[in-house]
């Protein structure tokens, strides 16, 4: 029975990274003629569409994070922990990053880390959204550098506060473990606002 549930385990975390790889950033850009990972920053992600096209970003972004969502719903079981949620969630991310539909490339894991959150605490992520869209707008006014980078990345560390605070350890420890993952895949965006100072 146990080597049934790893079997079973391994095959959802395999449909996970499957998922989590299925580059819409790419796929959004059909009929532009323009490769996304050569145009801007070379990220093939939300916010370098955005740079070309807003409509364009609006497909990559909900496909982006429906695939995290679509991860969790399909994989996680009523009967399972939290944890098993997260790390199905966690898988998708992966799949995004390094998809090997890019040569084991890919994007960051905001979107697609949101999308999985989002099925699992939705009303936690409401906030996040709401600070996402108001430093974004501040951003803008202000002409921030890496605006972008600094309020996907503000709303994710409030995201894992929140659940630290409601759900405890080691839930929290998932979200701290997905925020350390995405802080290390930005830190190209780090370095350029710390030499900024």
């Amino acid at each position: 029975m146990a080597e049934l549930l790893s079997s079973s385990l391994l095959l959802r975390l395999l449909l996970c990274f499957a998922l989590g790889s299925i580059p819409f950033a790419l796929m959004s850009m059909w009929g532009t003629g323009i490769d996304i990972t050569k145009y801007g920053s070379g990220n093939p992600g939300f916010n370098n569409v955005l740079r070309y096209s807003k409509w364009r970003s609006a497909i990559c972004l909900a496909g982006d994070a429906g695939k995290g969502w679509v991860a969790v719903w399909l994989c996680q079981q009523a009967s399972e922990p939290a944890l098993y949620g997260w790390l199905f969630g966690i898988v998708a991310v992966l799949g995004h990053s390094f998809s090997p539909m890019l040569s084991f490339r890919g994007g960051k894991g905001i979107a697609t880390g949101a999308g999985a959150m989002l099925r699992m605490y939705p009303a936690v992520l409401l906030p996040c959204v709401g600070l996402y869209i108001l430093l974004r707008m501040i951003g803008g006014k202000l002409q921030w550098s890496e605006r972008g980078f600094i309020a996907s990345f503000s709303a994710s560390v409030l995201f894992v506060l929140l659940i630290a605070m409601r759900e405890g350890f080691p839930v929290a420890w998932a979200g701290f473990a997905l925020l350390a993952f995405v802080a290390w895949r930005h830190k190209k965006n780090i370095e350029i606002l710390m030499g900024a100072r």
